[in-house]
This record gives structure tokens, C-alpha cells and sequence, in this order.
């Protein structure tokens, strides 16, 4: 029991003195929660004081931006505006200077062209649109005297190459026609701006006419670019300047024509001489075997040549034997006259068909040379061409000229042969034919 009210005595002491710690320490709490709170209360009017200054931070920072970037969109356009000045300007400074560029340029020009009709231009004007002005009214009045026919003393070159003193008849600026005492008509340029009478006749009533004024119907006239290149005076063209444009090849090609159209006239030879009497032996051989004399009918037709003759003569020597054994005869005759008849036909032929293939390799080597000509001389002077030129078409021509003559009388002496060789099949057979009905009569 003892023990008991000492337990009891302890515990009561241990509660009351651990009630006691309890309420100090609910009053530090409430202290340090009453702190903590006014610290809070401090510090949420502090960041609402913030906020509100921050806000309005931002809003003075928003209205500046914006009012840089209206600030900017006008610099913008000013500079765009600038810019599109600046271009303008650029534009009309290159447009004056091109126009300064053009204006100098046309002044030189007019100044060489109008110098050689001996118009010298004022190049002491005050603005060059002044120096312009007087080029184009210079042009003009110049304009109107090359348009018109005027007449000027002057001098030009006879076909013998003497001089001649006259009057040139001036038709614009493209043809003149001269008068002298020596020699009238049309002239051409002789090179280095002076003239020649042109070698063609005709003209001599028409610069006759011009001189007294007067304007024909029609003018035998020679046109004419500029004075400075010597014209050749026209000469007609012979077979012999042909051959010669054509080459070597141009000569080979003609000898070929030659000789075949020589083979064509003796194939027409042999032909007439083959075909020759064809009427009268088969007439003299019906009416001997209608008038059952076959055995002079042989001996009537001796003194005929050629290959109808020997056929009906190879025909009449074995009438007497079978009809197979006679057609076997009749058709080796003839065999034998197709040699005869055939001659010269093929060789023909074969030159028709080369003569157009050397014709194209005389084109080629033409060109070819044409080329050569160009690599070395270029292309300004025509005269050196046309050697070129001329092989290449002459050779094409001289071809052709050759080949359609002879294809196309080779194949009427090849249809005249064959018409031969079928006349003497028929002749051959009539006479068997006669023969073998007069046999059967008797």
C-alpha cells in the first residue's frame, strides 16, 4: 500500500507538472502564430504593393513599345519613300545618260554619213540638241537631191577604158546614166566612187530621154548599192564556161554522156540492121509455104541479113522434123541473136547511173572547197565562193543532163530489142504453123 501511495504521489506530481509545461508552451505558440501572422499580413501588402508597381512597370513599358514601333513603321515608310526616290532619281540620271550616249552616237554617225556628200554639221552649237537639229534639216534638204534625177558635169570609163567627159544623169541615189560625146547609157560603179558604161545595149534612148527631161514608159536601168566595188561587166555564158565551172569532175561526167550517147547510136544501128526487112522475108516465106514450095522459100530469103533473116533461115533448114525438136531450134536462134540485140544496153545503163552519183561527189567537193575558202578568207567577197558554188550545182546539173537522156532511151532501145526478139519467136512459129497445115492439106 505503501507502494501504492507512492506511485499515486509521483503521478500526481508528474501530471501537474506536465500540465504546466503544456500551457507555456500554447503560449509560445500563440506568440509565434500571432507573429507569423503579422509577418503575413506584412508581406501580402508588400507583394500587392509590388504587383501594383510591377503593373504599372509594364504598362508604361507596353505604351513605349508601342510607341516605337509606331515610331518605326513611320521611319519605314519614309525610308521606302526615300527608297523610291532614290530609284527615280537613279532611273532618270541613267535615262539622261543614255539618251547623252544615244545623241553622241547619232552625231557620229550623221557626221560620217553626211561627210561623204560633203555636209559638214555644226559642232559649235550651243547644246547638242541644236547640233541634232541641224543634222536632221542637212539630212533632209540632202533627202530631197538624192531623190530626185538631177544632172552633173562629170566623167566615167568607157568598155576600152578610156575616159569620157559629160553629163551624168543622177536617177536618186541607186543609178545614173552617162552622156558624152564618145558614149550614152547606163552606168555602173567602176570602184572608188567613179563610173562605167554598162556593157548591156539598150540604154542609150533612155539617158537621152532623162537628159531632155522627159520620163519614159520603161527603163533599161542598173541599180546599184554604193560606188565602191568594181561590177563586172556581164558576159554571156558558153558551154565551154559550164564545163569550166564544173571541174574536172564536170568534164568526166560530159565524156561519159558522149560515150554513151555514142553506144545508144550503135545499139540503134545494130538494132535497125537486125530488125531491117522483117515485112518482106516473112512475106516472100508465107506465100512460098502457102504455095506449097517450102524448099524455095529457103533459097528466096538468102540474100537478107540480119537476125529475123537468120532465124527464119535456122527455122526453114528443119521444117522437116518434129514440132519440139523445130520450137527447141527456133528458141536457141534466138538465144544466139540475144547477144546481138543486147549489146550496149546494160553498159548504158550503168552510165545513166553513175553520171547523177558523179554529179553529187562534184557537189561535195564543192562544198568542200566552198569551206576551205570560208575557213581561210571568211565570208565578204562573194567572188571567192562562187568557184565553189558553181562546181557544186554545175556537176549536179551536167549529171542530171546525162542520166535522164540515157535511162530514158536505153529503155526504149531495151523494149525496141525485146519487141525484135518477140517478132522473131512469132514469125518462126507461123512458118511452122503454115507448114504443118500445108502438109496436112496434101
Amino acid at each position: 500500500m505503501r507502494r501504492l501511495s507512492i506511485a499515486l504521489v509521483s503521478f500526481t506530481l508528474f501530471c501537474g507538472t506536465h500540465y504546466a509545461a503544456a500551457d507555456e508552451l500554447s503560449d509560445a505558440y500563440m506568440k509565434e502564430y500571432t507573429f507569423l501572422k503579422a509577418q503575413k499580413e506584412e508581406l501580402v501588402t508588400r507583394l500587392k504593393k509590388e504587383q501594383l508597381q510591377q503593373d504599372q512597370e509594364t504598362a508604361r513599358a507596353r505604351n513605349k513599345v508601342l510607341s516605337l514601333q509606331d515610331k518605326q513603321v513611320a521611319l519605314s515608310r519614309e525610308l521606302k519613300g526615300k527608297e523610291t526616290r532614290l530609284e527615280k532619281a537613279q532611273e532618270e540620271l541613267q535615262d539622261k545618260t543614255s539618251n547623252k550616249d544615244i545623241i553622241e552616237s547619232i552625231l557620229i554617225q550623221a557626221k560620217m554619213s553626211l561627210e561623204k556628200y560633203g555636209v559638214v554639221l555644226d559642232e559649235t552649237a550651243a547644246s547638242p540638241a541644236d547640233t541634232m537639229a541641224h543634222a536632221f534639216s542637212s539630212a533632209r534638204n540632202l533627202y530631197g537631191k538624192l531623190s530626185s534625177i538631177r544632172t552633173e558635169e562629170g566623167r566615167f570609163f568607157l568598155p576600152d577604158g578610156t575616159t569620157a567627159e559629160g553629163e551624168i544623169v543622177y536617177v536618186g541615189n541607186v543609178a545614173a546614166y552617162g552622156i558624152s560625146a564618145k558614149a550614152n547609157g547606163a552606168l555602173a560603179p567602176a570602184g572608188n566612187g567613179e563610173f562605167k558604161i554598162w556593157n548591156r545595149p539598150g540604154s542609150e534612148d533612155d539617158a537621152r530621154a532623162l537628159y531632155s527631161n522627159q520620163s519614159p514608159e520603161t527603163l533599161d536601168i542598173f541599180v546599184y548599192e554604193n560606188l565602191e566595188k568594181d561590177v563586172e561587166y556581164q558576159k554571156e555564158k558558153t558551154t565551154q564556161d559550164v564545163l569550166r565551172d564544173g571541174g574536172a569532175i564536170g568534164y568526166v561526167i560530159v565524156g561519159l554522156g558522149a560515150f554513151g550517147l555514142l553506144l545508144l547510136l550503135l545499139r540503134v544501128l545494130f538494132l535497125l540492121r537486125a530488125g531491117r526487112s522483117e515485112r518482106e522475108i516473112t512475106k516472100v516465106v508465107y506465100t512460098k509455104i502457102e504455095g506449097g514450095k517450102a524448099d524455095e522459100a529457103y533459097n528466096a530469103i538468102k540474100r537478107f541479113r540480119g537476125s529475123t533473116a537468120r532465124v527464119i533461115r535456122a527455122t526453114l533448114r528443119n521444117i522437116t522434123s518434129d514440132r519440139e525438136h523445130i520450137e527447141d531450134i527456133i528458141t536457141e536462134s534466138i538465144l544466139n541473136e540475144n547477144r546481138a540485140l543486147d549489146r550496149f544496153g546494160s553498159f548504158t545503163l550503168v552510165i545513166a547511173a553513175v553520171a547523177p552519183l558523179l554529179g553529187l561527189l562534184g557537189t561535195v567537193t564543192g562544198m568542200i572547197h566552198t569551206f576551205d575558202i570560208i575557213t581561210v578568207y571568211g565570208t565578204g567577197d562573194p567572188k571567192l565562193l562562187s568557184g565553189g558554188i558553181s562546181e557544186a550545182l554545175v556537176t549536179t546539173m551536167l549529171g542530171l543532163i546525162v542520166a535522164i537522156p540515157l535511162i530514158l532511151l536505153g529503155n526504149l532501145s531495151n523494149g525496141w530489142a525485146e519487141s525484135i526478139k518477140d517478132s522473131m519467136e512469132q514469125s518462126a512459129l507461123h512458118v511452122v504453123n503454115l507448114f504443118e497445115k500445108s502438109a496436112a492439106a496434101k
